[in-house]
Order: C-alpha cells, then structure tokens, then sequence
C-alpha cells in the first residue's frame, strides 16, 4: 500500500508545496486546513506521516499534537512540524512532545523532501512504458 502523508496548514501555498514536492514518489498526499479537519482524515485513514503546521485557526498544531500523543492509535504516528520563525517560543514544547523533526518556513521543496525521507522512505513513481 502506499504510504499516506497528511499535510495540515492553513496556508494553501504550503499544502501545494508539500503535494508538488511528494508527485515524483509513490504516496499518497493528503490535506487538511487545521488540526480539527486532519482530525477527521485522520478517522478515515490514519497517514504514515503528518507535515503540521503550528500556527492555524480553530485548531493549531500544538494542539494537535497533543491530541495525537494522548491517544494510543495516533501516538506512533511521526510528525514533521513546520514552523514560522515567530513560533520559536513553542519549540521547546513541541520537542518535548516529541515529533521527528522541524522544519522553519519558508523552505523549498528539496528541504521539505529531504526531512520527509530521514522519516519515511518513499519510492519513486516506476517509470511508465
């Protein structure tokens, strides 16, 4: 199956970041506006990563986060934080959470890649013909 990675951030220029970057390899992109709507992804398929942002409307990361370590089905589920310089306040606790790494905004595709595949190892799409 392939593996499912769930990028939630409310900023849509992010979200289609994270989808270009993932198109060369065989996964699945998903995404949700903040943490109250991925908690509802998360229902219908939990993903092999989730791409978080901090700061966000209804529901923010840190919220979420903590949400997904309290609970015994979404706690092994690694999360890549993506955080704006101004969240610096925030890191001590999002380390203490314990998430798989962070990522400061705005970064370009290959950094993005390059921390997801010290997580998760993707393949690449098999090239057609």
């Amino acid at each position: 199956m392939r593996p499912i990675i769930l990028t939630v951030d409310d900023a849509k220029a992010v979200r289609t970041l994270a989808k270009q970057a993932l198109a060369p390899f065989a996964c699945e992109a998903q995404e949700a506006t903040n943490g109250y709507n991925a908690l509802f992804a998360m229902e219908k398929a939990l993903p092999d990563l989730v791409l978080l942002d901090v700061s966000m409307p209804i529901m923010g990361g840190l919220e979420l986060l903590e949400m997904m370590r309290a609970n015994a089905t979404l706690r092994p589920i690694p999360v890549l934080m993506l955080t704006s310089p101004a969240d610096h306040a925030a890191v001590p606790k999002i380390t203490a959470l314990g998430v798989s790494g962070l990522l400061v905004k705005p970064f370009p595709p290959a950094a993005l890649v390059e921390k997801i595949l010290r997580i998760l190892p993707l393949r690449k799409h098999a090239p057609e013909g």
